[in-house]
């Protein structure tokens, strides 16, 4: 599991009176040394909530706007360092209708234009995964505008995806690995396949190698990915990152999720005993001990074999 080196992921928290008494309640039943690093969500929602309200898609999405900087702001009171949002995929910006995409467009630059102030009121510093490049320029010149605004801030990091797609992600991180070996091997004035042999392949292109080049480089893997609405998809959020994460899935359509559901989800999560592929700390040598032998399990599966399973094929 990757960790970020730039500073403690723990801090005492010295805000918590900045919580409603609700939020309070359950942080109270949280162990504060064991908070995420980095939640993840997939903020579902804006159109169904909208829908049942008999309102426009737009009104949705503006209300998911007002969800986003109330759940931040829980986050930055409890001392949260990375939080990631998932609020404009490359497939929304394909596939949705024009004015739509143009809609979403300008709720970003006003979300950022009104909330800088409040980001940096909470110590919150902006940034963005995607490619962000193939967004209007305005929109752009705007994010740049944010991020050099909150950027001396210490305390919890927004990121947003934005025209984002886990997979053209990690397509953008090996074109990255293979464009600096090439840049390698010209500057010391040999071929791509010279500088592999030297060196070996393995040496140069293994998994460190990829996760470094991907949009999140600088931060920890997610420890928690929320997702509201109900559904139960990933739908091409962080899939090399999110390998070993929890997930905690809400029926909560996004623009009614506030920051002491996020408390809910975490509180969930440190419920759950995470492995990494292992077999937890709860299982112990003796536990090894008590195993049956290999052999013999093998030896009773057989047994239990009719003759038509035992036959070649």
């Amino acid at each position: 599991m990757r960790e970020s080196t730039s500073r403690p992921f723990f801090q005492p928290c010295s805000r918590l009176h900045e919580l409603s008494a609700e939020e309070e309640a359950v942080y109270r039943q949280l162990d504060p040394a064991r908070i995420p690093q980095h939640v993840a969500i997939i903020m579902d929602g804006n159109g169904r909530w909208a829908g049942k309200r008999a309102l426009k898609r737009f009104l949705g999405h503006q209300q998911g706007a007002e969800s986003v900087q109330f759940v931040v702001e829980t986050a930055s009171r409890i001392n949260l360092p990375f939080i990631t949002l998932y609020a404009f995929s490359l497939e929304n910006n394909l596939r949705r209708p024009k004015s739509e995409v143009n809609f979403l467009m300008k709720l970003l630059r006003s979300y950022l234009v009104g909330n800088v102030q409040r980001m940096n009121d909470n110590n919150v510093r902006m940034e963005y995964i995607g490619r962000i490049h193939e967004l209007p320029s305005e929109v752009q010149e705007t994010m740049q505008w944010a991020t050099e605004a909150t950027a001396k801030n210490t305390g919890t990091t927004l990121t947003l995806a934005l025209n984002y797609g886990s997979r053209s992600e990690i397509v953008d991180a090996t074109r990255a690995v293979i464009t600096g070996l090439i840049a390698e091997a010209h500057t010391r004035g040999c071929s791509l396949e010279d500088l592999l042999q030297v060196d070996g392949i393995e040496a140069r292109l293994d998994e460190h190698h990829i996760t470094n080049a991907l949009y999140t480089g600088q931060m920890p893997d997610p420890d928690l990915v929320i997702r509201t609405s109900g559904e139960k998809r990933i739908s091409n959020f962080l899939l090399w990152q999110i390998a070993y994460s929890e997930i905690f899935i809400t029926e909560r359509l996004w623009p009614d999720f506030r920051g002491i559901h996020l408390l809910e989800a975490i509180l969930d999560y440190q419920h759950r005993e995470r492995r990494f592929g292992g077999l937890g700390e709860s299982f112990t040598d003796e536990d090894l001990d008590t195993l049956q032998p290999a052999t013999e399990v093998a030896e009773e599966i057989v047994a239990k074999l009719t003759p038509k399973q035992l036959a070649p094929r």
